[in-house]
């Protein structure tokens, strides 16, 4: 028996399992190889060949341990791993989004790696990236991919206007204006998801909660002046109207790898598919900047990624082949075959070879890294941008006024974070 639990507890779970993708409990018969359910949340298409290989390769060099690969869509794979792990159904393995780490870690869901295989070369990690998968002084994930968001803009459309990328949001209102004029084409077009705007909090020194002061910010003076400006960026000569369809993410994307807008803020696991769009046949097309400042003269934008955790439940010898799994997948190679096959950013120094930095998207990435801001180490903070992503929709439709969608977010928020004052 895979868990240590009753035999109507297991039918149950493997009920559940079918039901989350599949689940971890994978039939292991006698004397034969340890089975390891791993869910990857990556791209289906532009990054999961690459992980289904390295699977294979684990494989042929650990005989006695079997990987059940399943690609979760990343909108569901939190709520399913949540609900699986609750019934003791989660696969032994989770490609965690950094900011799911805690709060999956104080649920007891995942196994501190602290001192074990997965985490044996951590002193080759960007330390702020195990910072990031820590909660309450134990190490809940190995960084096994990295990202932050950046202003990426077409190089041609840019030389043509005769301007350079943009230091200040009041630089790219200029800059927009003037590629519009020259060029025909809109100079910008900003996306209603807070996760984007989160930027704006940080050009004016603030973020949605205080969470060393336990307080609530997002209608702060500072917030509303980086929403604000936010706001100020969907209308305007050469700035795109906000985009409030469910759609909106895909036409973004189409329209600045198409080259009918000259910038927008996007992250690293969009590289493959810039290069796939006409505007950038020429790699050396795509331009990379950190995000635009405010007015505090401060720049940067939160530091995103992904952790390999392993799941709690799971019983010792399925930890200890899914903390094996975890060390070859975050090893220097792994990582450096990934980057070069997903244009994604490795989390470990050692992987950033001279192959991976002739990719010009990840080279201009890398560059922007040292702007990237970390998320408190907060378990609920991933889960505040809901409501955010709730209002500012509306407010960017104008369907609702900043003030009054600010305090909706505000009384939602506190629902998160009841300790926290207002």
């Amino acid at each position: 028996m895979r868990r240590g639990i009753a035999a109507t507890a297991l039918v149950a779970s493997l009920a559940m399992a079918a039901t989350a993708c599949g689940g971890s409990d994978s039939g292991d018969e006698a004397d034969g190889p340890v089975t390891i359910t791993w869910w990857d949340t990556s791209n289906a298409t532009n990054e999961a060949p690459t992980y289904q290989a390295l699977v294979k390769q684990f494989e042929a060099a650990n005989k006695d341990i079997k990987v059940k690969y399943v690609n979760v869509p990343f909108d569901q794979a939190q709520n399913k791993f949540d609900t699986a792990a609750g019934s003791k159904g989660a696969p032994d393995v989770l490609r965690s989004e950094v900011g799911w780490t805690p709060a999956f870690a104080k649920k007891g869901f995942f196994a501190p790696l602290d001192g074990t295989e997965a985490l044996k070369d951590q002193d080759k990690f960007q330390p702020s990236l195990i910072e990031q998968a820590k909660y309450e002084g134990k190490t809940y994930g190995v960084p096994f991919t990295t990202d932050t968001l950046a202003l990426v803009y077409n190089k041609a459309l840019f030389e043509k206007a005769g301007v350079e990328a943009p230091k200040t949001w009041d630089d790219l209102k200029k800059a927009a204006a003037t590629i519009k004029s020259k060029t025909g084409v809109d100079g910008y077009w900003g996306s209603t998801q807070a996760y984007y705007a989160q930027s704006f909090l940080y050009g004016e020194g603030t973020d949605t909660v205080d969470a060393d002061a336990k307080k609530i910010t997002v209608t702060s003076p500072e917030a509303k002046k980086a929403y604000g400006t936010w706001q100020g960026l969907f209308s305007g000569k050469g700035l795109h109207k906000a985009d409030t369809t469910a759609d909106a993410y895909a036409h973004i994307q189409e329209a600045f790898v198409s080259g009918k807008v000259a910038s927008i803020v996007q992250g690293p696991w969009e590289i493959t598919n810039f290069y796939k769009g006409s505007a950038f046949k020429d790699k050396n097309n795509l331009g990379i900047a950190t995000v635009p400042a405010g007015s505090s003269g401060k720049a940067g934008a939160p530091t995103g990624g992904h952790n390999l955790s392993v799941y709690a439940g799971s019983d010792e010898a399925h930890q200890k082949a899914s903390m094996k799994f975890v060390n070859f997948m975050t090893s220097a190679k792994a990582q450096e075959t990934i980057a070069l096959k997903n244009s994604t950013l490795p989390t470990r120094d050692d992987a950033y070879t001279d192959k991976v930095k002739a990719d010009p998207g990840i080279a201009g990435y890398q560059g922007v890294l040292s702007s990237a801001q970390p998320r408190p180490a907060l378990p609920e903070y991933s889960s505040l941008w809901g409501p955010l992503d709730d209002e500012l929709i509306k407010i960017a439709g104008g369907k609702e006024s900043l003030d009054k969608g600010l305090g909706n977010a505000e009384t939602a928020i506190a629902k998160l974070v009841p300790d926290f004052s207002k």
